[in-house]
């Protein structure tokens, strides 16, 4: 084997699909073929179970996928230290945040990085805890913000700050003359909810299936201005990180009786490479919290 033939291997498992890897490799789809079966004679393996126009993973080509993707991240992150040495790092920091953290609490931390670092490049990726951690593991992201539940033994965390979670509705709605909300009314209400992945939803799941309650969801949405005039409009209530509604008007925020904290975490791959940039944005937003 060799890192050419990992390289169109895992393009075809990715994308179950010859003729797409083929274009998303820039080469010929007859020289992929070919390359795919040289591979399984080397192997003396079946790697790929080719069956209706349908290619899928065989359990060895399962085995070879997770090992494949290791060593082309290691290949990666050896040609990003090499390319520092030589002084030819390009200097880009790929990040992943969530909506409500991403809008309320990063915006100035990555304006001041930005100015204190003007040459490196800030790449800024939305996506829910769950996309975060998978996307750290295939190496898309150098470094991502999650919430510390579950996180896996192959991504390194370190604590970033807990925040409070409270429900959240509209001015002209009855229980913003309350001073806390119990969960038994919180679930009796209809709900703007995040769709599952992101942090604050995996919260609320987990704590319907802990407690039996069933969540009455009339909004599913990761678009966050869209939850914030949901709830404005009095259409439903929500439930948010507290520093939301300390930039936003026309909402109340309650905690709940029992209050909840959720502790948020920057991770990054455990074994991977951490460029100097990204160890740069590290220190960076820890002299800023």
């Amino acid at each position: 084997m060799d890192i050419r033939q990992l390289t169109y291997f895992v393009a075809v498992a990715e994308t179950r699909n010859v003729t797409q890897a083929a274009k998303k490799l820039h080469i010929a789809q007859p020289a992929l073929s070919v390359a795919i079966k040289k591979l399984e004679s080397q192997l003396d393996l079946t790697l790929f179970d080719r069956k209706d126009r349908r290619i899928i993973l065989t359990p060895e080509g399962e085995v070879l996928l997770h090992h494949a993707r290791l060593i082309l991240q290691q290949v990666n992150d050896a040609n990003t230290a090499l390319k520092e040495l030589k002084g030819l790092a390009k200097g880009e920091v790929r990040l992943g945040l969530p909506s409500m953290l991403g809008s309320y609490y990063f915006p100035e931390i990555l304006m001041g990085f930005k100015s204190q670092y003007p040459d490196l490049k800030l790449t800024i990726v939305e996506a829910g805890t769950e996309s975060i951690r998978r996307m750290l593991l295939s190496g898309e992201l150098d470094l991502g913000i999650i919430h510390c539940l579950e996180t896996p033994d192959s991504l390194e965390t370190e604590h970033l700050l807990s925040s409070q979670m409270v429900a959240v509705v509209s001015e002209d709605n009855p229980l913003a003359q309350q001073t806390s909300l119990d969960f038994d009314t919180f679930f009796a209400q209809e709900l703007a909810m995040f769709k599952p992945g992101y942090f604050h939803r995996e919260f609320i799941d987990r704590f319907c299936q802990q407690h039996h309650f069933t969540p009455n969801i009339a909004f599913e949405t990761n678009l966050l201005p869209l939850i914030l005039k949901i709830v404005r409009r009095d259409f439903a209530i929500t439930a948010l990180l507290e520093m939301v509604t300390q930039h936003e008007s026309g909402l109340v925020p309650l905690p709940f009786s029992e209050p909840v904290y959720l502790n948020i975490a920057i991770a990054w791959r455990k074994h991977g490479y951490l460029s100097l940039a990204d160890r740069a944005f590290m220190e960076f937003m820890k002299k800023a919290r």
